[in-house]
């Protein structure tokens, strides 16, 4: 208890960060970048899992695409966990949940099983990076928001880089059985951590009598369910040909502005308080997070499905060309969590939006034998720009909050960040692959347009239509520089919000 009540007590001052902020982020970083890795670790699995499980690879894909829904639909769950338990509490809880998810995943006997407990997984996953960072921000305060966000920024930038490259490297040695059991001597070391050092909530932010908002709950998440389900199918089968997708995506736009509404006429007591939103300052840096997710989460689809489609590139060598971002990102984070500090976070999110987007402006040159350097550089730059925009716009976002609105804005902006990233994904998948058709006259469906290009004219064809669809991420980075603009100016949160 003395390292929580040595940071929380001086979270309102200035000063740099403190060894109990440190080892607070250092357990919460232990707990999240499992999660964050298994996004992306069972994506090289997919071959494997569909060969020993005697599956199809459209069937095995519901391994993801389960973790994926269950993971985005808990998250509007955890605000009113965080008050109504405790943080810590309900962040070992989610903890366990995930662990309990992993050890049945390493053990499945049959496609279903595998899915169920993925699902499982999910459920625990998508509670404790929210969590996380409701803790981070309670404790740090204001004025040093923007060196907490660039500390556990780090290896959340990275994961998803590395993450493909650790699943070709447990899958080479051993079986696919140890992506999930691996988990589990992390996970053990994080809850111990946790009980250890988190705080407890006993100091007056547990809520007792706290009522779960059941009605908000029943439209918000599965509304979020069936929208990123909707969207994952339209990216996947190269539009909204479909009338299932159209329904899916139709029915949960609905539910979500059927949440909206309801969650106005409630108001704070609602699963996520969109009042919120009203703010300049919070409402300024959800939108930069969701057009950032947008891109950023394009990109990722775009940059890897390049080097395996155009290049021919195997899965670690792909993990090794894409180590680039993450390593701009690294160098970026902790020097935008001070200047953020120091200057605030509208002028070092623009600047980092546009370094990301002259980056990405190099990507829609590539061509069929663009050179390796060539391209690393400018995913240093993508990097480099991503870390200093992601800081400066999370660290805003809290900044506008009192610590009682904390958890509930925490979900408000992880939900804003995952929807975000749907629609990324399937936005450059349907703009990939109608530039494919179209450039090879083959139609606008996936199988035609991207996986169907051979030859070298295909593969000259097809790089074309990569170069195109980068224009589109380029400007949606540049577009996201206008809500940057309206993030506060320096100082000016600190002041304004009381965090009692």
């Amino acid at each position: 208890m003395t390292a929580t009540t040595t940071a929380t007590t001086t979270a309102g001052r200035g000063e740099g960060l403190s060894r109990e902020i440190l080892v607070l982020a250092g357990v919460v970083i232990l707990g999240t970048i499992m999660t964050v890795l298994d996004l992306t670790v069972v994506n090289v699995a997919i071959p494997t899992l569909a060969r020993d499980l005697g599956a199809s690879i459209p069937s095995i894909q519901w391994v993801m695409t389960g973790y994926m829904l269950a993971f985005a639909t808990v998250i509007p769950l955890t605000g009113w966990a965080a008050e109504r338990f405790g943080a810590r509490r309900a962040w070992v809880f989610a903890l366990l949940v995930f662990l309990a998810g992993s050890v049945l995943a390493g053990a499945a006997w049959s496609l279903g099983s595998l899915i169920a407990f993925r699902v499982l997984q999910g459920l625990g996953a998508g509670m404790i990076l929210p969590i996380g960072q409701t803790i981070l921000a309670q404790a740090a305060g204001p004025q040093r928001m923007g060196r907490v966000m660039s500390v556990i920024g780090v290896p959340m930038l990275l994961a998803p880089v590395f993450g493909p490259l650790l699943g070709g490297a447990i899958i080479g040695a051993a079986s696919w059985r140890w992506i999930f059991l691996i988990n589990l001597p992390v996970g053990l070391a994080a809850v111990v951590a946790a009980v250890r050092v988190l705080p407890d909530g006993s100091g007056g932010g547990v809520r007792s009598g706290l009522r779960l908002d059941v009605r908000g709950l029943l439209l918000l998440s599965p509304g979020i369910a069936v929208f990123l389900y909707g969207m994952a199918e339209a990216g996947g089968h190269g539009g909204f040909g479909s009338p299932r997708t159209i329904a899916a995506v139709l029915a949960g736009l609905a539910l979500i502005g059927l949440f909206f509404w309801h969650a106005a006429v409630r108001g704070g007591s609602a699963l996520i308080d969109v009042s919120l939103l009203r703010r300049r300052g919070f409402g300024a840096a959800a939108a930069v997070n969701l057009l950032l997710m947008v891109a950023l989460f394009g990109s990722l689809i775009l940059i890897p499905l390049y080097y395996q489609q155009v290049r021919h590139e195997g899965t670690v060598a792909i993990g090794l060309l894409l180590a680039p971002q993450g390593l701009g990102a690294a160098l970026a984070l902790p020097l935008a969590g001070r200047l953020t500090d120091k200057l605030g976070a509208r002028g070092v999110a623009s600047a980092g939006m546009v370094l990301a987007a002259l980056g990405m402006l190099a990507y829609t040159q590539v061509g069929a034998g663009t050179s390796y350097l060539y391209l690393s550089a400018a995913l240093l730059v993508v990097g480099a720009g991503i870390g200093a925009t992601v800081v400066p716009s999370m660290a805003a976002a809290f900044q506008a909050l009192t610590r009682a609105e904390t958890p509930r804005g925490t979900s408000a902006i992880n939900v804003i960040q995952r929807l975000g990233g749907a629609i990324g994904t399937a936005l450059f998948a349907i703009v990939l692959s109608r530039q494919a058709g179209a450039r090879a006259g083959a139609g606008a469906g996936t199988g035609a347009g991207v996986h169907g290009a051979g030859g070298a004219g295909g593969v000259g064809v097809l790089a074309g239509a990569f170069g195109t669809t980068f224009w589109v991420a380029a400007g949606l980075i540049a577009l996201a520089v206008v809500p940057a603009l309206l993030l506060p100016r320096p100082r000016q949160d600190a002041s304004m919000t009381p965090r009692p």
